[in-house]
This record gives C-alpha cells, sequence and structure tokens, in this order.
C-alpha cells in the first residue's frame, strides 16, 4: 500500500496529541475519561498497526477516523472562538489535530484508491521483420 509511513505517521501525531489534550480537557467521568482516551490513544495506535500489516481495508477506517476527528476538531475550535471555552493550548493542538485529520483523510483516501488500481505491465513487442540474410525470402 502507498503512503504507508505516511498514514502511520499522521496517526503516530493525532496519538500524541490526543494524549495531551486528555490532559488538558476539564476533569469528567472516569468513565468519560477511558473512553476519550480509547478513541485518541488506542483507535490511532491499532490502526497504524494494522496499516503497518498491510490490510487495504484499513486506509479506509483511516479516512473514516480522520473524518470524525475533523469534525470534533471543528466544534471545539468553534466552541472555543465562541466564547465557551478559554483561548490557549487547547485551540492550538485542535488546529494540530485538525490539520493531521485532514491530511489523513487525503492519504488515506489516495492509498485506498491506488490498492485497487491495476497494474499495467507493458503489453509484448510485435514480432521483428525477418532479416535480409535470412533464406525466408525467396
Amino acid at each position: 500500500m502507498r503512503h504507508t509511513w505516511t498514514i502511520i505517521g499522521l496517526l503516530a501525531g493525532l496519538c500524541l496529541i490526543g494524549a495531551q489534550t486528555t490532559q488538558l480537557a476539564p476533569a469528567g467521568t472516569p468513565a468519560g475519561r477511558i473512553a476519550w482516551m480509547l478513541y485518541l490513544v488506542v483507535c490511532p495506535l491499532a490502526l497504524a498497526g494494522l496499516v503497518w500489516i498491510g490490510w487495504t481495508w484499513t486506509a479506509m477506517a483511516c479516512v473514516i477516523y480522520g473524518t470524525v476527528g475533523l469534525a470534533l476538531d471543528l466544534a471545539t475550535v468553534t466552541s472555543i472562538l465562541g466564547g465557551q471555552a478559554e483561548i490557549g493550548t487547547l485551540l492550538f493542538f485542535s488546529v494540530m489535530s485538525g490539520a493531521a485529520n485532514c491530511s489523513l483523510i487525503v492519504f488515506g483516501g489516495r492509498a485506498f484508491l491506488q490498492a485497487f488500481q491495476e497494474t499495467v505491465l507493458p503489453g509484448s513487442h510485435p514480432p521483428s521483420p525477418p532479416s535480409p540474410s535470412s533464406s525466408a525470402q525467396a
């Protein structure tokens, strides 16, 4: 699969950003923190492992994960800029995560589409004309 290392790098970046944002988020219920930790850290690690194995369908799973992540990032940025939250590091991490999710959508989609394109093998060459010194010309 093409773009394997790019996708793995983007997922690793999202994992690091997710680990930071779960520490910055306001305290919630323990179950809510565990759910966010699973989504923001464990899910990208699992996807990166499956991409590294070489399964083609994981590129589309990365596109889906990136789409949901981008929607959450846009909602977070909108909430911060709307005045409902404090502007600061959370805005920075949300913008960085949004850029990484957008890149993940692009590279994951390209990898998925290119995995199903046939490789075009060169066709056979036409036969060579007979040599002038051959006995086939009479």
